[in-house]
């Protein structure tokens, strides 16, 4: 059994079209994030308490770091486009 201070490896993965990112810990998907702030309330749900998510050493962020959105302001913007 893991000690209680240890953390799973946790992923952030590349953002999909819209600019949303997948969590995930091992096989098992956490949540959707929309923002860095999602991640940190994703991990929180799953009992795991990180105060810092762009500096924990057990989550790998991929496809770009913790300030990489991408398409989620486009996404937003063309959303609200008149034809």
């Amino acid at each position: 059994m893991a000690h209680p201070t240890e953390h799973p490896h946790i992923v952030v993965h590349a953002p999909a079209l819209d600019g949303s990112r997948r969590v995930t810990s091992d096989d098992e998907t956490l949540g959707v994030a929309t923002h860095t702030d999602d991640v940190g309330e994703i991990l929180r749900l799953a009992d795991l308490y990180v105060t810092d998510v762009e500096d924990a050493d057990f989550i790998e962020w991929q496809g770009g770091g913790p300030d990489d959105w991408p398409g989620l302001s486009e996404h937003h913007e063309s959303a609200h486009h008149e034809p």
